[in-house]
């Protein structure tokens, strides 16, 4: 590749791997806290819908992603009651979620799938966008770009310096200590589901208003379901969590320049499109092989549900 492809990759690389950041982040907060929620394929779709229709008829792209961030807590809050209160299964709950949501964004999305919205510009921090290389790359980017640096940082500070955050992991660990301490279990349960739906929301917004400003049914393509592996992959750490989601937007992004770029290879562009969930499988396979890594970061009872006291 010429210098220049590299320059590009590199920067749209930044781009495809916000929505990962956005859905992955989500996840892990709330399966710190014990909760496993597989729905963000759904709740990303359900964001992004609404999302662009609100952007569509406001003009206002903060409005949008406030919206698309809403739609997904409201979904999460459907989960958080059917798993929380009834004890559903999370995993069965989440998988409906997923599919209802998929479907849902489909039927709203109908009128709206000829509409297209104006390109969202990019917004230059001064001074750290004229840096060589890393200035374009990393400060010339749309500012919901860097909302989703602000939720990392802040995400990172919240789990180590302040006692919620320490409280959330505790109950993730252990929700029969917590509770035994006086810490409202559902409470905090609710709270991480909550969050983690409006981050997936929002990831789903930056898609259909950010990324490519139009309604393409079907337009979240699997990334919710990157997004619940990054968790895995990253060990539950938000650091991780931002590494990972940029290595695999990287993956998605350079498949779609090699196909792009007209380089001779005799290799099909079906399979050049796969690259991202292969590479999906390949990682989870190898971590899975790995038990000892995954019971040192997993939360202890992720997944599993708690009987409040009454």
């Amino acid at each position: 590749m010429s210098s220049e492809l590299i320059f590009s990759v590199f920067i749209a690389s930044i781009a495809a791997g916000t929505p990962f950041v956005f859905a992955a982040l989500g996840e892990t907060v709330t399966e710190k806290s014990g909760v496993l929620n597989l729905g963000a394929e759904g709740m990303m779709a359900v964001g992004a819908i609404i999302g662009f229709i609100v952007t569509f008829y406001s003009h206002n792209t903060l409005l949008g992603v406030l919206a698309g961030g809403l739609a997904g807590m409201l979904f999460s809050l459907l989960f958080a009651v059917v798993t929380l209160h009834f004890y559903a299964s999370q995993v069965a709950a989440g998988l409906a979620l997923a599919i209802l949501g998929v479907g849902l964004a489909a039927f709203l999305g109908k009128p709206f799938e000829s509409a297209i919205l104006p390109p969202v510009p990019t917004s230059p921090i001064p001074i750290l966008s004229e840096i060589p290389f890393f200035g374009p790359v990393f400060f010339n980017q749309q500012w919901i770009v860097y909302l989703s640096w602000v939720l990392f940082f802040a995400l990172v500070w919240f789990f180590n310096k302040t006692k919620t955050g320490l409280v959330v992991k505790a109950i993730g660990e252990s929700p029969t200590a917590a509770d035994s301490l006086g810490y409202s279990v559902l409470k905090y349960r609710y709270f991480a589901t909550l969050f983690g739906g409006a981050l997936s929301g929002m990831g789903g917004t930056y898609l259909s208003v950010f990324y490519t400003p139009l309604w393409v049914e079907g337009m979240v393509a699997g990334r919710g379901w990157i997004g619940l592996a990054l968790v895995v992959f990253a060990s539950w750490k938000p650091t991780r969590v931002m590494l990972g989601a940029y290595l695999f937007g990287g993956v998605m992004i350079t498949q779609l320049f090699l196909q792009a770029s007209g380089l001779k290879m005799n290799v099909p562009g079906q399979f050049l499109s796969s690259l991202p969930y292969v590479a999906t499988i390949l990682v989870l396979v190898m971590i899975s092989r790995n038990k000892l890594v995954i019971k040192m970061n997993s939360p202890v009872s992720l997944g599993k549900p708690f009987l409040a006291r009454h």
